[in-house]
């Protein structure tokens, strides 16, 4: 590990708890200003600087205990930032709920029947959380300064792998995308001619080289077993992080659970990982947020209805199309409508598709404009679209009518995205297991690369996401659609 990664990492601490301590100083001082409760006015609380400086410092320390407990103030610096300050809320939130608890049972044998006000406890707890966000993210530009311009070194990393450049591309262009990896070389027995990487594969000299890396990355080579192991003893000995690049199999291997058949261990290879009473919370998310978004973007949806409905009062303003999913249950999702009417395709509307001209024009207008590879396709310069689709569609606002599609339990906030029955058909027989769940709104692809995907790739995004779904993943997945609608 790098010098950088320990300074950075040890900086934590002592920033955490200089947040921590003066966060309940902050707080006093808005008490004594306001309670922040409208209409309510409360009688004013405080507590002397002695007495609360004994809190602080309990709660400093014990917040710093519960994160180092946990691993969260690791040497090795991660790539996401998202996943960290998550978890740092998280426990940050069990900290407040025992500190709550310890600090009024307890009162009398540590305080002194000292007691702090609730609404100082509230307030820190707001206070850190803005706080600890903002010097995390301060830390991270600090980081990436440091890296552009060359002060801190990158990760170097070794790659061992056979296969040809545009195999790899996709990896290779991922690994450069990140601001802390440098891939320095490649090895395998023979060269593949990379342009972008440095080949070099010298039996004798391979111990001396490694010292030079931080981590070897595996993705396929034609290396032994008995070379490999070599390699891996020397990453040991060196203290070199050994990693490699998964499959679908390896993936789902990891979503694993040791069951019995009668007195027989067997390894049950779970088919989601969402667990039936996650399944429960996620369902009460869904229908929470879902009416908090219908209320809070209802007048825009009255103003989009009102723009199509001025400029072309011939079709329905929200489009029904025929999506599917498990089993190839067929279900009706909601969408503002930015295609003039006659455009529309109408199997949703009980016209028969062998009739239907506008199906015939799309079919056409794919073959000649498709930017994308069928099954997926994105027509570029869509003569069929109205004036306002620039707007709706920009800023995704056509999806919008789609919460009704999660209240009603056709979909769900995040999951991989509806597909069409026309587009099933095509699917091969691995890809379909994009249809063994409901449906979404946001989902995995589209915050990791959007249109610029194949259709393959999305499909790895979604059985990632299948396979290996998580409450935090969905977070990440909400933060990142969020930001890149912003971003628009």
């Amino acid at each position: 590990m790098k010098k950088y990664e320990i300074i950075l990492s040890i900086i934590k601490i002592p920033l955490d708890f200089i947040v921590i301590f003066f966060s309940f100083f902050i707080a006093r001082e808005i008490r004594l200003i306001t309670d922040l409760i409208p209409w309510i006015i409360l009688p004013t609380q405080t507590i002397n600087d002695h007495s609360l400086a004994k809190f602080a410092l309990f709660w400093s320390f014990l917040y710093i205990i519960i994160i180092a407990s946990h691993k969260l103030y690791q040497i090795k610096i991660s790539n996401s930032k998202i996943k960290e300050i998550l978890e740092l809320i998280r426990y940050w939130f069990y900290a407040f709920i025992f500190f709550s608890v310890f600090a009024y049972l307890w009162k009398w044998f540590i305080y002194e029947k000292t007691e702090i006000p609730r609404l100082i406890i509230l307030y820190t707890f707001i206070i850190w959380t803005f706080l600890n966000i903002a010097s995390r993210l301060i830390l991270n530009k600090i980081q990436n300064y440091l890296l552009d311009k060359k002060i801190i070194p990158k990760t170097k990393i070794l790659l061992i792998n056979n296969k040809k450049e545009r195999e790899i591309q996709e990896i290779i262009d991922d690994i450069k995308n990140a601001s802390i990896y440098k891939i320095v070389w490649y090895i395998n027995k023979k060269d593949k001619n990379l342009e972008k990487i440095n080949y070099f594969w010298n039996d004798n000299n391979l111990e001396k080289i490694l010292q030079w890396i931080d981590e070897v990355l595996f993705i396929d080579s034609d290396f032994n077993n008995e070379e490999l192991f070599k390699i891996w003893e020397y990453c040991k000995i060196y203290w070199i992080r050994y990693r490699y690049i998964t499959n679908l199999f390896d993936l789902t291997k990891l979503n694993t659970e040791l069951t019995l058949i009668n007195n027989i261990p067997v390894i049950d290879i779970k088919n989601i990982a969402l667990d039936n009473w996650w399944r429960v919370i996620k369902r009460i998310i869904d229908v929470f947020w879902s009416i908090v978004w219908i209320i809070l973007f209802f007048p825009l949806m009255i103003f989009v209805w009102i723009m199509i409905k001025m400029e072309d009062p011939s079709g329905p303003m929200i489009y029904k199309n025929k999506r599917t999913w498990q089993k190839w249950i067929v279900f009706f999702l909601y969408k503002f409508r930015y295609l003039k009417w006659k455009y529309c395709i109408k199997d949703s509307y009980w016209i028969d598709p062998n009739e239907d001209e506008a199906l015939n024009y799309e079919k056409q207008l794919i073959k000649e404009r498709s930017s994308r590879q069928w099954p997926l396709y994105k027509i570029k310069n869509d003569p069929r679209k109205t004036k306002i689709w620039k707007f709706i569609e920009k800023y995704s606002i056509d999806e919008l009518p789609q919460l009704f599609n999660v209240l009603i339990w056709n979909m769900s906030l995040i999951w991989p995205r509806p597909h069409q029955p026309r587009e099933v058909d095509n699917y091969e027989l691995y890809q379909k297991r994009v249809l063994t769940i409901k449906p979404w709104i946001t989902w995995m692809a589209q915050v990791n690369g959007r249109e610029t995907n194949s259709f393959d790739e999305e499909v790895k995004f979604d059985i990632f996401y299948i396979e290996n779904w998580s409450f935090l993943l969905d977070l990440k997945i909400l933060f990142k659609t969020i930001g890149s609608i912003l971003k628009r």
